[in-house]
């Protein structure tokens, strides 16, 4: 802000020649002006009414008579107004210096809390560590490392899209897995991949801690196609969901049911299954048969 500047430049204009070759009424008429725009200023630069402009504590001058100097009086009137200018002005230009430095400071402060923040965005790690994984599914046959496009045979559409999907999964990135197998399970719906597909899917919801949508899609899936190859696996993680929903009661008939439906469940589920029961606290388990 440049008012001191505007202030130092109106003071310029009262000088002691101009007091002593002037007539009073003129030289007064410039000391009023000259209040009148340092108010002005204050205004805008205070607008909350910060400062106040204080008035000399003298009378008013008496300007002579046309043609005459100035008395005495009035010559002292006019310095005192002169002085109490020059001592708003310096009051003045020192607030708007202070305000200045606490500006300077506010920016240096900012400046520095982003470069914390981006110091702090590029540390973070990409994905954050989980709390806790089950041990993680082999589910062979259906994952294959990609092979070149020079040796790699014609591929079931369904069975590489199921591929897509788990790989997605695989890397935690459970949303996005959950979107591609539900469009690969809409594109592909009478395939032996579909069951594989909507079993994935609800178990990357369930990863996801959205246990309530993954109950919902594994329950379907089991319904919709009981003979399907993850029908099984569905059973099982509904119940992972129904535990996770605290509706253990339930949980426990869906492990019951999957003993009883899918005795030659695979290993991978049986070997779990007792624990299951355990968190779900269950009764004894239901007879299972040995496969």
């Amino acid at each position: 802000m440049r008012v001191h500047l505007l202030g130092l430049i109106l003071l310029a204009s009262v000088s002691t020649p101009a007091l002593a070759q002037s007539r009073p009424d003129t030289v007064e008429r410039r000391v009023g002006r000259l209040e009148q725009e340092l108010r002005a200023v204050q205004r805008r630069v205070f607008p909350n009414g910060t400062t106040q402009f204080v008035e000399p504590e003298i009378g008013a001058a008496t300007p002579g008579r046309p043609g005459n100097a100035a008395s005495g009086d009035a010559l002292a009137g006019l310095n005192a107004r002169v002085d109490s200018l020059e001592t708003q002005l310096r009051a003045l230009t020192g607030q708007v210096e202070q305000q200045g430095y606490r500006m300077g400071q506010i920016e240096e402060q900012v400046t520095r809390l982003r470069a914390d923040l981006g110091t702090a965005q590029a540390s973070r790690p990409a994905n954050p560590p989980a709390v806790s994984r089950p041990a993680p599914e082999v589910e062979a046959p259906a994952f294959q490392e990609p092979r070149t496009p020079a040796t790699a045979p014609a591929t079931d559409g369904a069975e590489e899209a199921y591929n897509a999907g788990f790989r997605l999964w695989d890397q935690r990135r459970f949303a996005e897995a959950a979107t591609a197998l539900d469009a690969a399970a809409t594109r592909h719906p009478n395939t032996r991949w579909t069951s594989w597909m909507r079993n994935l899917q609800g178990r990357a919801f369930l990863d996801d801690n959205k246990p309530a949508t993954a109950a919902r899609i594994l329950l379907a899936n089991y319904q919709d196609n009981p003979r399907g190859e993850r029908a099984a696996d569905s059973l099982y993680y509904l119940g992972q969901s129904l535990t996770r929903l605290n509706r253990r009661t339930e949980a426990c008939r869906v492990y019951d049911e999957l003993a009883q439906v899918y005795p030659q469940m695979r290993d991978f589920i049986r070997t779990r299954l007792p624990e299951a029961r355990t968190a779900a606290r269950c009764g004894a388990a239901a007879a299972t048969t040995s496969r």
